[in-house]
Protein backbone atom coordinates (compact mmCIF):
# COMPACT_ATOMS: atom_id res chain seq x y z
CA UNK A 1 0.00 0.00 0.00
CA UNK A 2 3.15 2.31 1.15
CA UNK A 3 4.25 1.28 -1.92
CA UNK A 4 1.88 2.44 -4.42
CA UNK A 5 1.17 5.94 -2.93
CA UNK A 6 4.72 6.10 -3.68
CA UNK A 7 4.19 5.59 -7.12
CA UNK A 8 1.63 7.36 -7.27
CA UNK A 9 3.63 10.46 -6.04
CA UNK A 10 6.14 9.78 -8.23
CA UNK A 11 3.56 9.99 -11.50
CA UNK A 12 1.61 13.09 -9.89
CA UNK A 13 5.17 14.65 -10.14
CA UNK A 14 5.40 13.49 -13.62
CA UNK A 15 2.18 14.30 -14.47
CA UNK A 16 0.88 17.05 -12.62
CA UNK A 17 -2.78 16.70 -14.45
CA UNK A 18 -5.94 16.14 -12.31
CA UNK A 19 -6.17 12.83 -13.62
CA UNK A 20 -3.69 11.19 -10.82
CA UNK A 21 -5.75 12.62 -7.93
CA UNK A 22 -8.52 10.68 -8.89
CA UNK A 23 -6.63 7.64 -8.99
CA UNK A 24 -5.55 8.89 -5.21
CA UNK A 25 -8.77 8.97 -3.92
CA UNK A 26 -9.58 5.57 -5.04
CA UNK A 27 -6.76 4.08 -3.16
CA UNK A 28 -7.46 6.01 -0.36
CA UNK A 29 -10.97 4.69 -0.84
CA UNK A 30 -10.30 0.95 -1.14
CA UNK A 31 -7.91 1.02 1.03
CA UNK A 32 -10.25 2.19 4.13
CA UNK A 33 -12.51 -0.10 2.56
CA UNK A 34 -10.32 -2.84 2.85
CA UNK A 35 -9.44 -1.77 6.80
CA UNK A 36 -13.18 -1.51 7.37
CA UNK A 37 -13.71 -5.37 6.05
CA UNK A 38 -10.85 -6.14 8.38
CA UNK A 39 -12.08 -5.00 11.18
CA UNK A 40 -15.46 -6.59 10.64
CA UNK A 41 -13.60 -9.83 10.40
CA UNK A 42 -12.27 -9.82 13.56
CA UNK A 43 -15.24 -8.61 15.27
CA UNK A 44 -16.76 -11.84 13.56
CA UNK A 45 -14.12 -14.06 14.81
CA UNK A 46 -14.18 -12.38 18.25
CA UNK A 47 -17.97 -13.35 18.57
CA UNK A 48 -17.61 -16.47 17.32
CA UNK A 49 -14.66 -17.68 19.24
CA UNK A 50 -15.36 -15.05 22.46
CA UNK A 51 -17.48 -17.40 24.62
CA UNK A 52 -14.04 -19.95 24.28
CA UNK A 53 -11.56 -17.29 25.28
CA UNK A 54 -13.74 -16.27 27.96
CA UNK A 55 -14.03 -19.68 29.26
CA UNK A 56 -10.23 -20.05 29.30
CA UNK A 57 -9.35 -16.71 30.81
CA UNK A 58 -11.69 -17.96 33.54
CA UNK A 59 -10.36 -21.44 33.78
CA UNK A 60 -6.87 -19.94 34.19
CA UNK A 61 -8.14 -17.14 36.51
CA UNK A 62 -9.65 -20.02 38.87
CA UNK A 63 -6.08 -21.97 38.68
CA UNK A 64 -4.15 -18.61 39.67
CA UNK A 65 -6.67 -18.12 42.24
CA UNK A 66 -6.13 -21.04 43.92
CA UNK A 67 -2.27 -20.59 43.44
CA UNK A 68 -2.62 -17.39 45.31
CA UNK A 69 -4.78 -18.16 47.65
CA UNK A 70 -2.33 -21.61 48.69
CA UNK A 71 0.37 -18.76 48.94
CA UNK A 72 -1.49 -16.64 51.30
CA UNK A 73 -2.60 -19.43 53.33
CA UNK A 74 0.95 -20.93 53.67
CA UNK A 75 2.32 -17.41 54.68
CA UNK A 76 -0.56 -16.69 57.07
CA UNK A 77 0.41 -20.41 58.63
CA UNK A 78 3.89 -19.63 58.78
CA UNK A 79 3.66 -16.09 60.37
CA UNK A 80 1.11 -17.07 62.98
CA UNK A 81 2.87 -20.18 64.01
CA UNK A 82 5.86 -17.25 64.50
CA UNK A 83 3.93 -15.08 66.70
CA UNK A 84 2.64 -17.47 68.56
CA UNK A 85 6.49 -18.76 69.16
CA UNK A 86 7.06 -14.94 69.95
CA UNK A 87 4.60 -14.58 72.43
CA UNK A 88 5.27 -17.79 73.84
CA UNK A 89 8.84 -16.32 74.79
CA UNK A 90 6.54 -13.41 76.03
CA UNK A 91 4.63 -15.02 78.15
CA UNK A 92 7.26 -16.73 79.73
CA UNK A 93 9.50 -13.93 80.23
CA UNK A 94 6.18 -11.87 81.66
CA UNK A 95 5.77 -14.78 83.99
CA UNK A 96 9.29 -14.65 85.45
CA UNK A 97 8.97 -11.09 85.90
CA UNK A 98 5.89 -11.85 87.78
CA UNK A 99 7.24 -14.51 89.93
CA UNK A 100 10.41 -11.55 91.08
CA UNK A 101 7.43 -9.19 91.80
CA UNK A 102 5.70 -11.54 93.81
CA UNK A 103 8.33 -12.51 95.74
CA UNK A 104 9.62 -9.18 96.51
CA UNK A 105 5.81 -8.33 97.47
CA UNK A 106 5.86 -11.32 100.03
CA UNK A 107 9.37 -10.43 101.13
CA UNK A 108 8.36 -6.64 102.12
CA UNK A 109 5.37 -7.32 103.33
CA UNK A 110 6.64 -10.06 106.07
CA UNK A 111 8.86 -7.30 106.97
CA UNK A 112 6.56 -4.56 107.66
CA UNK A 113 4.42 -6.92 109.76
CA UNK A 114 7.40 -8.39 111.82
CA UNK A 115 7.84 -4.80 112.61
CA UNK A 116 4.43 -4.66 113.67
CA UNK A 117 4.66 -7.23 115.98
CA UNK A 118 2.83 -9.82 114.22
CA UNK A 119 3.91 -13.11 114.26
CA UNK A 120 4.90 -15.16 111.35
CA UNK A 121 3.87 -18.19 109.93
CA UNK A 122 6.94 -20.05 111.47
CA UNK A 123 5.68 -18.82 114.74
CA UNK A 124 2.59 -19.72 114.55
CA UNK A 125 3.59 -22.97 113.53
CA UNK A 126 5.99 -23.26 116.81
CA UNK A 127 3.25 -22.18 118.67
CA UNK A 128 0.85 -24.52 117.63
CA UNK A 129 3.29 -27.67 118.18
CA UNK A 130 4.19 -26.01 121.83
CA UNK A 131 0.57 -26.17 122.14
CA UNK A 132 0.29 -29.67 121.02
CA UNK A 133 3.04 -30.55 123.51
CA UNK A 134 1.62 -29.17 126.10
CA UNK A 135 -2.03 -30.59 125.51
CA UNK A 136 -0.50 -34.11 125.35
CA UNK A 137 0.98 -33.83 128.68
CA UNK A 138 -1.97 -32.51 130.14
CA UNK A 139 -3.91 -35.05 128.59
CA UNK A 140 -1.57 -37.29 130.80
CA UNK A 141 -2.56 -35.19 133.99
CA UNK A 142 -6.55 -34.95 132.89
CA UNK A 143 -7.96 -37.96 134.79
CA UNK A 144 -6.59 -36.20 138.03
CA UNK A 145 -7.76 -32.67 137.23
CA UNK A 146 -11.09 -34.24 136.64
CA UNK A 147 -11.34 -35.68 139.99
CA UNK A 148 -10.12 -32.53 141.63
CA UNK A 149 -12.99 -30.52 139.58
CA UNK A 150 -15.38 -33.71 140.70
CA UNK A 151 -14.56 -32.76 144.53
CA UNK A 152 -14.87 -29.03 144.14
CA UNK A 153 -17.77 -29.21 142.43
CA UNK A 154 -19.51 -31.40 145.21
CA UNK A 155 -17.79 -29.19 147.73
CA UNK A 156 -19.30 -25.94 146.21
CA UNK A 157 -22.84 -26.59 146.40
CA UNK A 158 -23.07 -27.33 150.17
CA UNK A 159 -21.61 -23.88 150.88
CA UNK A 160 -24.25 -22.36 148.44
CA UNK A 161 -26.82 -23.40 150.74
CA UNK A 162 -25.01 -22.80 153.87
CA UNK A 163 -24.98 -19.11 152.54
CA UNK A 164 -28.55 -18.96 151.46
CA UNK A 165 -29.88 -20.31 154.56
CA UNK A 166 -27.67 -17.69 156.71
Amino acid sequence: MVKKLQKMADKKAANPAGLLDSQVAAMVKDSAHQIWLAGMGAFSKAQAEGGKVFEALMKEGMALQKKTQGLAEDRINAVTSKMTAVAGGVGDKAGAQWDKLESIFETRVAKALNKMGVPSRKDIDALIKRIDELSAKVGTAAPRAAKVAKAAAKKAPAKRAVRKAA
